[in-house]
């Protein structure tokens, strides 16, 4: 038998923190018209191609970890936007190779600089965006998001720990 965790587990308030960020960025970028996971793919898309790619929408899924039929649904929609442009891939014809538009560049650029101020915000209490106690909690959720997982978890099984997530 297993005892109660007698406070929050370590999967409770990554759920948490990542609930509170996802609802705090939807509310920063809601003036410019994106949502949070609008704002994921084109900030991802915008690193890219300042280092020179310009991905594939299987390839901006695999970087963001977003589904690769959802990152196809965004992009058509930042498309109507004006925001994106998706072109078959030359070499690949099932690939759609996406870019941004100059209205795209220009969005995403007041993005960043949004989601900056709000990342420094939810990270002073750490000493901020620059302070070691930071540059830790980057490390350790690095090293939790390396962490590959299994394809089936069998639900009917005990948790092979005393407390449950």
């Amino acid at each position: 038998m297993s005892k109660a965790s007698p406070g929050p587990t370590p999967g409770f308030l990554v759920w948490r923190l990542s609930t509170k960020w996802r609802v705090a960025v939807d509310r920063a970028l809601a003036p410019l018209g994106l949502t949070h996971a609008q704002y994921s793919l084109l900030a991802s898309l915008l690193g890219m191609q300042r280092s020179g790619q310009q991905p594939s929408q299987r390839q901006l899924a695999e970087h963001t970890g977003l589904e690769a039929l959802y990152v196809s649904k965004l992009a058509r929609a930042l498309e109507e936007a004006g925001l994106v442009e998706r072109a078959k891939d030359p070499a690949d014809s099932r690939a759609v190779r996406l870019s941004l538009t100059e209205q795209g560049l220009d969005t995403t650029r007041r993005a960043v600089d949004v989601v900056q101020r709000l990342l420094g915000q939810l990270l002073s209490p750490l000493g901020g965006l620059d302070s070691p106690r930071t540059a830790t909690l980057v490390a350790e959720l690095t090293t939790l998001l390396d962490v590959p997982l299994d394809a089936a978890v069998d639900a009917s099984r005990p948790a092979p720990t005393a407390t449950r997530p």
